[in-house]
């Protein structure tokens, strides 16, 4: 397993970006502590140069195992499951764009809030068929991208919260480009078992994300690390864990202690 943290390339309202901005300057941060890559928060593929992205990477020898794409909603209000369509095929324009970036970069592409909310006025029926069928037109645009649906708390979203409800909709969706991102903070607000789920997850999980249970770095909590890596090797997992923290107590030092405990495990 390699370790990675994310860095968005522009400021975003979500607060759980160790790092915001000034992609030169934090980027080479991220390779002196001790990263092995970087997954990349991208609001908009044409908001940014990608080659220089790719160039800058490349220099520093960081690899991007994801791309971001939450900022599109959070930003935006973009989804796949909103009542007007115009907005729906934006977002579905979006990830695809994303997708051509991904590519470029070698990555998989993060399908979390995106996804969108139910709204009281839709049917459940047919919020589920939206999101189906966006999920479809984005997996065949380019079978060599992973897309990678992120479980993600009751809280903060109502479309997806568990690891079951991903393994059953990447069933009805039935692309083998569609996999899992899981979340230790999410999962351990949603799931009996953060083990089990991962467990549950096998081959399907594309993606890691790490947090511990305050969503600080790894080990300011009370989450079994030891444990959950132990998990991720029982069922093979060979990809990244990867950074979701809040910047806290401020940026630098949560990179660092991330990597000063995760690599006793990693």
């Amino acid at each position: 397993m390699k370790l990675g943290i994310v860095l968005s390339t522009q400021s975003a309202k979500f607060s759980a970006l160790a790092y915001k901005g000034q992609l030169a300057e934090n980027a080479a941060k991220i390779k002196g502590y001790g990263f092995d890559g970087i997954e990349l928060a991208i609001r908009d593929p044409k908001l940014v140069n990608q080659a220089e992205i790719k160039s800058l990477l490349t220099e520093l020898e960081l690899t991007v195992p994801a791309v971001g794409t939450g900022q599109a909603f959070g930003e935006e209000g973009l989804s796949f499951v909103h009542p007007d369509q115009t907005i729906r095929h934006q977002a579905i324009d979006r990830i695809k764009a994303q997708m051509h970036l991904a590519e470029m970069l070698g990555a998989m592409v993060i399908i979390g809030l995106i996804r969108g909310f139910r709204d009281k006025d839709v049917s459940t029926h047919q919020t589920d068929t939206w999101l189906v069928e966006a999920l479809r037109g984005c997996a065949q645009e380019n079978e060599r991208v992973k897309l990678i649906i992120e479980p993600i708390n009751r809280y903060e979203c109502d479309l997806v919260c568990t690891v079951q409800e991903g393994m059953e909709l990447m069933e009805k969706v039935e692309y083998p480009n569609v996999g899992l991102l899981l979340d230790t903070f999410h999962m351990n607000i949603e799931e009996p078992s953060i083990y089990e789920s991962i467990r549950l997850a096998k081959e399907r999980l594309y993606h890691f994300h790490i947090a511990d249970s305050n969503r600080w770095y790894p080990g300011a909590g009370h989450l079994n690390f030891p444990k959950i890596i132990d998990t991720l090797s029982e069922v093979d997992y060979q990809g990244y864990v990867s950074a979701e923290i809040l910047p806290l107590p401020d940026p630098d030092t949560a990179a660092e202690r991330t990597v000063a405990y995760m690599q006793n495990y990693i």
